[in-house]
């Protein structure tokens, strides 16, 4: 646990170092706009735009605890729409905001919170998230998202 958190102070403290960039901005680099597309086809449910932005070898990967139904790792393009499958059949998404993305090189950043309705019990999971990406040939090859998976697993644990 204490490793996990080392790691993710360090990526948090990595990403406050790099420039930062406004989510859908115009002065955006290449990197930034793949991720964005990426990000406005989620929003609108284009899974086939989404993939369009995503490369056949990407590896997304949701750290946490197996009680969480979506922690795991997830690779391809098929791996991606999977993790978003696994997601949406567990909660309903009633809130989700791209508050700021950073960039440096072929990394990106994205800040951002979400509001999720438990399918299963009803509760309300609110949290902050950090999704890294790695872009390279235009196309995402990696994506790393880390929250606060505790919390979270306390209410997926939650019985109605």
């Amino acid at each position: 646990m204490l490793v996990r958190l080392k790691k993710t102070a360090i990526i948090v403290l990595a990403a406050l170092s790099l420039t930062a960039t406004n989510a859908y901005s115009q002065n955006t680099s290449k990197e930034t706009d793949v991720v964005n597309n990426m990000l406005k086809a989620f929003g609108a449910g284009d899974m086939e735009a989404l993939k369009a932005t995503i490369s056949d070898s990407s590896v997304w990967i949701y750290e946490g605890s197996s009680d969480i139904p979506y922690t795991g790792v997830y690779k391809g393009k098929e791996g991606a729409v999977q993790f978003i499958t696994d997601i949406v059949s567990n909660v309903d998404v009633l809130d989700f905001q791209v508050k700021q993305l950073l960039a440096h090189g072929n990394t990106v950043v994205v800040l951002g919170s979400e509001k999720q309705k438990i399918k299963k019990n009803g509760q309300i999971l609110e949290q902050n998230w950090v999704q890294v990406y790695t872009v390279e040939g235009g196309l995402i090859t990696k994506m790393e998202e880390f929250a606060n998976t505790s919390h979270a697993e306390k209410l997926f644990n939650t019985k109605e």
